[in-house]
């Protein structure tokens, strides 16, 4: 703990939990609150763009052993709005770490809330739903932070991803690599980037917004939708741009949000589940083989449909399903080379079963190039 001062999560329920604040709380901070199952790879997940937006809960109960260090964040800076656990631990011991997490989420002035009860928040949120909350400080809330919480947007109806989008397209890769992939950025994890980068590819990564007229101007081999926050149906233009770059016939490959974005382009539907999948432990099947995929998650949405298909879309076959509620976890267009995953393949972290989708996906590439 590095400070003593008391501090609070009050949730819209108006359940309230107690805690210790680890740094000073310039001002209450209000967002969605979700729990991930994540044990490690915490500096990963609070970098994630996934969860701009959110306070996250960590179900692990000691956080912030190894520390931090310059190499695997996914973004250049904490995306998260919070951070509730019940444990910050006041040591870490790792040869790459640089610093203490206290430290640098204290640097971005992200608050974190000590000495809570995650099992129980956690168990609540299992049950009634994941619901926006505030951290603040004191042993009570006062009437400022109530406002705040009441105040704050339901992430439902929320586009985030045009608030964490780069402004301006960027190139990731050597000039010289063999294939050139246009990914677009709704919220993209750098491991994915360093992913392709493997595979001999250069990447182009374009605003959320770029038109597919702008895209395709770019003569990509390949082009790929990222993951991201917020509600897909809140995004502006995205289905009709999506439809515009399938129609080139150049193959497309869809992670998270670029998932859901590819059901709705092609008529589908979305919906938020009660808590999400957040973690790296879920269990995937892969319908055409019977095999079992364990999947590192991030989302708040999912496209709506089971294991026969997906209603409105009947150019879409879905191919993986969730083990745990039967979600739909992965999609392919039936004539075109449109293939996408509700989970992250890139894990990081979390397991790599699932990788092979990046070779699959360069196979696509290099079959319509004959």
């Amino acid at each position: 703990m590095l400070d003593g001062t008391p501090g609070f999560l009050l949730l819209e329920d108006g359940t309230l939990f107690h805690g210790q604040l680890a740094a000073p709380l310039k001002m209450p901070a209000v967002a969605e609150v979700v729990f991930t199952t994540g044990m490690t790879g915490y500096q990963e997940t609070f970098t994630d763009p996934s969860f701009r937006g959110q306070i996250v809960v960590m179900t692990a109960p000691m956080i912030g052993n190894y520390g931090v260090n310059d190499e695997d964040p996914e973004s250049a800076r904490p995306q998260i709005s919070g951070l509730i656990v019940t444990e910050l631990s006041s040591a870490h011991s790792n040869w790459r770490a640089t610093r203490s997490l206290g430290s640098w989420l204290a640097e971005s002035e992200v608050p974190v809330l000590t000495d809570v009860d995650t099992r129980r928040l956690t168990r609540h949120l299992r049950s009634g739903g994941v619901l926006r909350g505030v951290i603040g400080a004191g042993a009570a809330p006062t009437d400022a932070a109530r406002a705040e919480l009441e105040s704050c947007p339901s992430m439902e109806g929320l586009d985030l991803a045009s608030v964490v989008s780069t402004r301006a397209p960027y190139s990731w890769g050597e000039a010289t690599a063999k294939t050139h992939i246009v990914a677009y950025d709704f919220g993209i994890k750098r491991n994915i980037l360093r992913l392709f980068e493997q595979r001999d590819c250069r990447i182009t990564v374009v605003p959320s917004t770029t038109s597919a007229l702008d895209a395709l101007a770019l003569k990509p081999d390949g082009i790929f939708l990222s993951n991201g926050p917020g509600d897909p149906d809140a995004i502006p233009g995205a289905p009709e741009t999506i439809r515009g770059l399938a129609a080139s016939g150049i193959p497309m490959f869809g992670i998270c949000l670029g998932h859901q974005l590819l059901g709705l382009s092609f008529g589908g539907s979305t919906g938020k589940l009660p808590f999400g999948h957040r973690g790296g432990n879920h269990p995937v099947k892969e319908l055409a083989t019977g095999r079992v995929l364990i999947t590192s998650q991030n989302h708040g949405f999912a496209v709506q449909g089971g294991p026969e298909g997906i209603p409105g879309a009947p150019d879409l076959e879905v191919t993986h399903v969730n083990l745990n509620d039967g979600t739909v976890e992965g999609l392919r267009h039936k004539l075109l080379p449109i293939f996408a995953v509700q989970y992250h393949p890139e894990a990081a972290p979390g397991p790599h079963d699932a990788r092979p989708l990046f070779d699959d996906f360069m196979s696509e590439i290099g079959a319509a190039a004959h």
